[in-house]
């Protein structure tokens, strides 16, 4: 910590809790990849055809990171993991309100909000309090195939499947938490997930978290602990994602994408040169504005346009 020293005691502060925040997540991911190759028997990728040129076949200083919402699957993991847990009674339904609301806004701004990501956290945290690991991990196995499976792009999925079938990890790097990304990663057949990692003592769920969530600089700390651990060449490894907010961590690596790109990280993209690809089966002709000061009619009439331009694209 003491390179940290030139630094504001509040960016210091913010900079601790990032490099926190990001090694925990890694110890979480690697934790749950030993289990999985124990479990399954299984220690590398089967080897398959590639791109000729990338990824490079039998590489094992390369790996891949894949950010989650928006650039693997539609919409945000933790909205999703909220609708499956409204369904099972875990909370009442002015708090699914809040849910859908930030989903919406989600879909019409077309870019992450930290405010809005780091509320619906907040709330996802409350909610879980006092449970137990376990049973979260199993409602998140029926979350998933009840909200998440058919929202998954195939194109980003096939990408991830060039890096599998190149004998090289793949690896989600998401804010949402990291025993939900897990079931994800382990129902697409990738090696692990880093995360949001909660807090659990003996099991339990105490409603806090270790570190930050894992946004922003918080991901690119949490690939460059992940990469020390497992040996990783960084120049050689790739990262995917939609959200000018993961530019730290797509600056780490040798092969940045930018996958269903915001504005500004299409922009910045295009000024490196770096590769870009689009699923999307339709563009927003404009930006679509949310009062700020909303009631229950204008939610209702946001979420029914997100709904609306949901259709449009598919």
């Amino acid at each position: 910590m003491a390179a940290l020293g030139w630094l504001t005691p509040r960016r210091r502060s913010a900079t601790a809790r990032s490099v926190l925040a990001g090694e925990a997540s890694a110890e979480a991911a690697r934790k749950s990849s030993q289990e999985l190759e124990e479990l399954t028997g299984r220690t590398t990728p089967e080897q398959g055809p590639a791109e000729p040129a990338f990824p490079v076949v039998g590489d094992v200083a390369a790996a891949a990171f894949f950010d989650l919402d928006n650039t693997v699957m539609q919409g945000a993991a933790i909205f999703h993991f909220g609708r499956g847990l409204y369904k099972r009674k875990f909370f009442e339904r002015q708090e699914l309100v809040r849910f859908a609301w930030q989903q919406a806004w989600f879909r019409l701004a077309g870019v992450e909000d930290p405010e809005h990501m780091q509320d619906a956290r907040d709330s996802a945290l409350s909610i879980v309090k006092g449970h137990r690991v376990t049973e979260l991990m199993t409602i998140g196995e029926e979350i998933y195939d009840e909200y998440m499976a058919e929202r998954i792009w195939p194109g980003t999925r096939a990408l991830a499947q060039a890096h599998l079938d190149a004998g090289q990890k793949v690896w989600l790097v998401t804010a949402a938490p990291v025993e939900i990304a897990t079931v994800i990663a382990r129902r697409l057949g990738l090696t692990g997930a880093l995360g949001t990692v909660a807090e659990s003592i003996g099991g339990v769920y105490t409603g806090k978290l270790v570190g930050e969530p894992l946004h922003g600089p918080a991901k690119a700390e949490a690939v460059r602990a992940l990469a020390a651990a497992e040996g990783l060449n960084l120049a050689r490894c790739a990262a995917y994602s939609d959200s000018h907010n993961d530019i730290p961590m797509l600056s780490l690596v040798g092969h940045p994408y930018a996958i269903n790109p915001d504005a500004k990280l299409r922009k910045y993209a295009r000024e490196r040169e770096w590769r870009l690809r689009d699923y999307r089966t339709g563009r927003k002709a404009a930006k679509v504005g949310i009062p700020a000061a909303a009631g229950v009619g204008a939610l209702a009439g946001g979420t029914a346009a997100a709904i609306a331009l949901h259709r449009r694209r598919h």
